[in-house]
């Protein structure tokens, strides 16, 4: 578990924190065996931000997701940069994904 947040965890956070999209989202929640970014636990939903480590692990990003999916969670990433340059689509895919997952 990480004290710090990345910059575009950072900025997610502003728009997802203290119920802003009609759910409460948790940090670093630990779920199994692993940490997500971001739980929404009422709805069992998943938001992961991911950085440029993530393009040479896509095997076991896939897995990890499998097995939170095989555990009735919805995951749903987004890379860094589409957080620090298009949060307004993120949010709005966030959201969209709540919908349709309640």
């Amino acid at each position: 578990m990480r004290d710090n947040m990345t910059p575009a965890e950072s900025v997610l956070w502003e728009h997802i924190k203290s119920n802003k999209l009609g759910v409460k989202f948790r940090r670093q929640h630990m779920i199994e065996r692993f940490i997500p970014d971001f739980v929404a636990l009422s709805c069992k939903f998943i938001v992961e931000v991911d950085g440029e480590i993530h393009n040479f692990q896509r095997e076991k990003d896939e897995e990890r997701t499998r097995l939170l999916e095989e555990n009735g969670y919805r995951v749903i990433r987004f890379t860094n940069d589409e957080v620090l340059n298009r949060i307004e689509w993120v949010v709005e895919k966030i959201k969209e994904s709540i919908l349709g997952n309640t």
